[in-house]
């Protein structure tokens, strides 16, 4: 599935940027209020304050504008992480700050976080799209930590989606469910967990 290819092609002009951003904000709303099946391109244009008209000029569907979230989300939450990672001394020290860049942007966008969920009953495709690319991101930084041998040279992809999980629970539990940030211990204790294991040796 492209990310390219999301939406009617449209001349755009500052004001139709203006828009669009308007009616994806609105949608995220209410996607994350009401839910995928529960929501109709109604609720996105009233919440937007747009014409349904409007809405065809820019998304051929309720789907499509759904897609399109979940492409942007993924999109802005790599380069965000990305950006958080650089200049790190170590690369623990990057995985670390990649796993506090995901929880603060949970945090601000608990929307987008429950839109995400929301895709494996509504297109497992785009569900394993979105989780496929954040793994890609994974592959890279631990693939690096490997050959400046920071890190073991095992089953990388295993690990990619060992260390996800630990960020997606670690997130609901604590950012999604209660608002809040991953307390120090909590946090200290999954690091202690990734880097050292649980075995008493």
């Amino acid at each position: 599935m492209s990310e390219n290819n999301i939406g009617k092609t449209v001349h755009l002009t500052r004001k139709t940027m203006e828009t669009r951003e308007k009616l994806l904000n609105a949608a995220e709303k209410v996607f994350g209020k009401k839910g995928y099946f529960e929501t109709s391109v109604v609720n996105i244009t009233q919440e937007a304050g747009v014409g349904q008209g409007t809405f065809y000029n820019y998304f051929l569907s309720k789907k499509e504008i759904f897609d399109a979230l979940i492409h942007e989300y993924s999109r802005q939450l790599r380069k965000t992480i990305k950006e958080e990672m650089k200049n790190s001394a170590t690369h623990e020290e990057a995985q670390k700050k990649g796993f506090l860049s995901f929880f603060n942007w949970v945090k601000k966008h608990p929307d987008l976080y429950s839109i995400v969920q929301q895709a494996v009953v509504v297109d497992q495709e785009l569900y394993r799209w979105y989780y496929g690319k954040l793994a890609s991101g994974f592959l890279k930084s631990l693939s690096a930590g490997v050959e400046d041998g920071e890190f073991k040279n095992t089953h990388l992809e295993t690990v990619a989606y060992c260390l996800m999980s630990i960020g997606q629970f670690l997130g609901m539990r604590w950012v999604f469910w209660e608002g809040k940030d991953v307390p120090d211990d909590v946090f200290n204790a999954a690091m202690e967990l990734i880097f050292n294991g649980i075995k008493n040796v």
